[in-house]
């Protein structure tokens, strides 16, 4: 979660309210600055190189970091003659970028007249995700998005008591569960492998990749399909929940002290924007860069 995306208090689907006097506008931007150098790669050249990145908050979206022009390559920019209408910040001038022999068309962009509320953002360029190769902060990179000061993550122990069926079949029963409490979605609880019947799960091939927590392995049970998941190699500030296993409320019955519990709003995570894409192929890139040269 940040602010403004999944259940975040900037968000559409927000789960709280701001106690004012006069409704707020319907969307709201935030702009901060990021205070953390960042840089940014592309056919192994250093396009972009800031300690001076603005990161902005728009509804829907994950932060998109928004680098000074003078921090940024001038050649690596190529303006596309593309103009698109941004229906906060106005106009929106599309670049390509080119290093090198390498160019990627609409990779780049920057608001051209943003409103005078929003003048922070003048002469600033922002890059797209995954047309990029990498983004760093200092010397280590970063996956999935910019660093969102906003999200959180808790992982607490618990003596309550977690049951998992299909239909008449228990799948798991513990007594000692662990719950994950991530910003934006509803708790998840997690089962040692103990406490499961592992000839339920069933892995099935793909994988996804979080940010915060790592590779996530999928598991059917039944007819169920991915109806449990674990983080077999958690990243390590999350590392109590690795090799865990987790399931679906939607999927399979889920009992908690005995009250069933059902898949709650906030739940689901949908990528979408040209700021933001979650590849596993990434995880494995740097996986391996760092096996090199640890």
């Amino acid at each position: 979660m940040g602010l403004s995306w999944q259940q975040g208090p900037l968000s559409a689907g927000t789960i709280g309210h701001f106690l004012t006097p006069e409704a707020l506008p319907e969307r709201l931007l935030f702009a901060e600055p990021l205070r953390r150098r960042m840089r940014v790669k592309f056919n192994d050249n250093w396009i972009a190189d800031s300690e001076n990145v603005l990161l902005l908050h728009a509804p829907g979206r994950y932060p998109v970091a928004y680098f000074p022009r003078e921090d940024v390559d001038a050649q690596a920019l190529v303006p596309s003659g593309q103009v698109t209408h941004h229906q906060d910040l106005g106009d929106t001038a599309w670049y390509a970028v080119h290093a090198g022999d390498r160019s990627t068309e609409r990779a780049a962009w920057e608001f051209t007249a943003p409103p005078g509320h929003a003048a922070e953002l003048q002469s600033r360029i922002a890059f797209a995700w995954r047309a990029m190769d990498a983004f760093y902060e200092e010397d280590e990179r970063i996956l999935g998005h910019a660093a969102d000061p906003y999200h959180r993550i808790d992982i607490r122990d618990t003596s309550r008591s977690l049951e998992v069926r299909l239909g008449d079949t228990v799948i798991a029963r513990s007594e000692h569960p662990v719950v994950l409490f991530e910003s934006g979605f509803a708790p998840r609880w997690y089962v040692r492998r103990a406490d499961i019947d592992q000839a339920q799960l069933r892995p099935v091939d793909g994988q996804t990749f979080c940010p915060y927590k790592g590779l996530c392995d999928y598991y059917d049970i039944g007819e169920a399909r991915r109806a449990a998941w674990s983080y077999r190699n958690a990243y390590q500030e999350v590392g109590r929940v690795s090799d865990l296993v987790s399931f679906e409320p939607d999927k399979v019955e889920v009992y908690l002290d005995g009250k069933h519990l059902h898949l709650e709003p906030g739940q689901n995570v949908v990528p979408h924007g040209v700021d933001r894409g979650l590849d596993v192929d990434e995880m494995f890139t740097l996986r391996r860069a760092r096996s090199r040269t640890a």
